[in-house]
């Protein structure tokens, strides 16, 4: 007897739909499945058949053929389990499937029949939606990444038996139920905060912009002179994510495997921070399956580079492509995917090997050679890509003794929150969330100058030798700063700012 059972797969972060097609003949006992799977597919046979056999059912003694369909698809993981072994009860008539709920099934199974937790579940419920589907049946562990979702009823099972009796109207199992975003969204949690930072007033604006625009930033200075704890401060004045943006997120870090499954979406912007010993693949993402790495990871978050020359000069170089477009494209030899990569870059990095090049206090021990050799790891086209370069000086023993209460995070954020509300408005109708995602023909509209300004830029952009994307960049982050002060054009003050966080290209790199 033939049964056909619906079930997703994966292809980077959008599922697709696949049929488990079970027949069960005549013959001597077998099982064979095909449709171009991977090896855990293939190793199904025996989850499926102890699974049957523990769960109290009875394993059919006949030939068994299962085609996994598209078959030229390649198909990975144990997300097919569950499919495959209720196809075979089917065929086997041991249950009666409604065929008019049309259900879709994932799931992987254990050998005593428990239904475990799968990575990848709300892009494919997503997908389903998408296609039409509205009757899934997933893990229970999983079952709060479902409960986001509106229009579709999603039932999460701990076992194999209990999927059997809900299908055949012994039990009642009742939709995961629906959680409405914001009344679970919280603000970043962290001990890091703008008022236990002393000093470092002007690195402070630079990430308020930064934060405020959604702009790349480096900072440049000395061993022990705050850039990290600046850096970790970061996020606490980040606006929060809408819901369309939480759910990009969530989608990626399903995939990944890294999600906390007790809350089932991600509410706060990521803050990725890899160790400069991470490889290209980590960064990019990649392996045999193609899995998204640390700058997917980072979307609509932070990727924080910490000592970004002593990261290698192949991945540092990997960071061009999603700098631009927001996007990194992943190649492998059993997949090619496209994983989303919109991340806010902030990066450190001291001037020089010793750390002390440009230092007042203390003596450079660097040669020349070996300055320009550390400076020369970063490249004219990635530094192009960072939209504002700032020094970062030691604090005085002053500011560290001071009594004096800082700006707090949640000063800062209160002025983040109101720009970003500008820039919500003013891109409505575009895919755009921040100023520094404008396209050319949003630049030349919301980024006018009079003609005081146009001239303050034209000879910016003579004597600093500027790119055409440093010029646009730095009317992308003086729009932002014009946002910040309420302005509804672009002012000759909020220009200069702008210029000012491209001054260190000359000092350090044209040199």
């Amino acid at each position: 007897m033939l049964s056909i059972i619906k079930s997703f797969g994966l292809t980077g972060i959008t599922g697709y739909s696949v049929r488990a097609e079970i027949d069960i003949n005549q013959g001597l006992p077998g099982y064979d499945i095909v449709g171009l799977v991977g090896t855990a597919i293939k190793e199904s046979k025996e989850r499926v058949r102890s699974a049957i056999k523990n769960s109290g059912l009875r394993y059919p003694t006949n030939k068994i053929t299962i085609n996994l369909a598209p078959a030229d698809t390649k198909k990975e993981g144990p997300i097919y389990d569950l499919a495959i072994a209720v196809g075979i009860l089917s065929a086997s008539n041991q249950v009666k499937i409604d065929k008019s709920k049309d259900y879709v099934f994932l799931g992987e199974l254990s050998l005593d029949g428990t239904v475990r937790k799968i990575n990848g579940v709300l892009p494919i419920l997503i997908a389903a939606k998408q296609q039409g589907y509205t009757n899934i049946i997933i893990p229970y562990d999983n079952r709060n990444e479902a409960s986001y979702l509106k229009g579709i009823n999603v039932y999460a099972v701990k076992s194999l038996k209990e999927t059997i009796d809900f299908l055949n109207n012994e039990i009642k199992l009742e939709p995961v139920p629906f959680i409405d975003y914001n009344d679970t969204v919280n603000q970043y949690d962290s001990p890091y905060n703008f008022k236990n930072v002393k000093g470092q007033n002007n690195a402070k604006r630079a990430l308020e912009i930064a934060a405020a625009g959604g702009h790349n930033l480096l900072m440049i200075g000395p061993p022990g002179s705050g850039k990290t704890l600046l850096a970790k401060c970061f996020p606490s004045i980040l606006p929060k994510l809408t819901f369309e943006e939480a759910l990009e997120v969530t989608k990626i870090h399903s995939v990944a495997g890294v999600l906390d499954s007790s809350v089932g979406i991600v509410c706060s912007r990521p803050f990725r921070s890899p160790h400069h010993t991470a490889t290209t693949v980590a960064l990019t993402g990649g392996g045999r399956n193609a899995k998204p790495g640390e700058i997917s990871l980072a979307h609509n978050g932070v990727l924080f580079l910490d000592e970004l020359p002593e990261y290698s000069r192949q991945s540092i170089e990997t960071l061009r492509q999603p700098l631009e477009d927001g996007v990194i494209n992943v190649a492998r030899l059993d997949n090619t995917v496209e994983y989303p990569a919109n991340f806010t870059l902030i990066a450190s990095m001291n001037p020089c090997p010793c750390g002390n090049f440009g230092n007042k206090e203390k003596p450079c021990k660097c040669t020349p050679q070996q300055i320009h050799k550390y400076l020369a790891k970063l490249s004219g086209p990635l530094m192009d890509r960072i939209d504002m370069h700032i020094e970062v000086d030691n604090v005085k023993f002053g500011d560290l003794n001071s009594d004096t209460l800082e700006e707090s995070s949640e000063d800062v954020k209160a002025r983040v929150d109101k720009a970003r509300q500008i820039q919500l408005d003013r891109y409505k109708n575009s895919k755009n969330y921040s100023n520094s995602k404008m396209n050319d023909v949003q630049l030349k509209k919301y980024c006018k100058l009079d003609k005081d300004s146009e001239e303050t830029l034209r000879l910016a952009f003579d004597s600093f030798g500027l790119s055409a994307r440093a010029y646009s960049r730095i009317l992308k982050v003086a729009r932002t700063i014009a946002d910040l002060d309420g302005k509804e054009n672009i002012e000759l003050d909020h220009l200069m700012e702008a210029i000012s966080y491209r001054t260190l290209d000359k000092k350090y790199w044209n040199n």
